[in-house]
């Protein structure tokens, strides 16, 4: 398997698994907006229709790319679940709070995969791009729908927790690929 073989499958096994893990955090979220945030219902139900439409794209792009669903799956589900309880339990800016935090962090990889399959895998960059639309949706309705900038640290340990299962969930790569674009834009 080649390098780019390999970071292919690693980009697809964490965005299969952030996919997994963001269709628990709103599956969660809906059973606790019901009550304390039922106007954020609709939203709630159309971004998990989005997660679980990305999650099947990622899966059906593994086997020619050699890629296999993340070892980690069960812990982007627990996470998830947990995370979208915790939120929708605190109520209606928590959860946009979650979702801008979660999007944020995943936008930012997003945007390094998609700069990497530019070059190298077509219909990878291809499905991405198309999915970071809905993501960047997801993004600005929970920004423009708070009413303050409250929870702060919540958006912060979202943040840090995705990142760090990002980092898990492609061996590093993550890290690297960014480090490696970063160095390429300055060539």
């Amino acid at each position: 398997m080649t390098w780019n073989t390999s970071i292919a499958a690693r980009i697809l096994r964490v965005n299969h698994g952030g996919e997994h893990g963001a269709i628990c955090i709103y599956s969660a979220q809906i059973v606790a907006a019901r009550f304390r945030a039922p106007d954020l219902l609709p939203f709630l139900n159309e971004a998990l229709v989005h997660e679980r439409s990305h999650r099947a794209r990622f899966r059906s792009l593994m086997p020619s790319r050699q890629g296999k669903p993340c070892r980690m799956m069960w812990i982007w589900a627990v996470g998830g679940a947990g995370l979208g309880l915790i939120s929708g339990a605190l109520g209606r800016e928590a959860i946009l709070a979650c979702t801008e935090a979660v999007e944020r962090t995943v936008h930012r990889h997003l945007d390094d995969q998609i700069r990497w399959s530019s070059l190298r895998d077509e219909e990878l960059c291809s499905a991405i791009e198309g999915i970071q639309i809905e993501e960047q949706e997801h993004i600005r309705y929970a920004a423009t729908h708070r009413s303050g900038h409250g929870f702060a640290w919540l958006e912060s340990t979202i943040g840090h927790a995705t990142e760090t299962l990002t980092w898990l969930s492609t061996r590093g790569d993550s890290t690297r690929l960014a480090r490696q674009l970063a160095t390429d834009a300055v060539v």
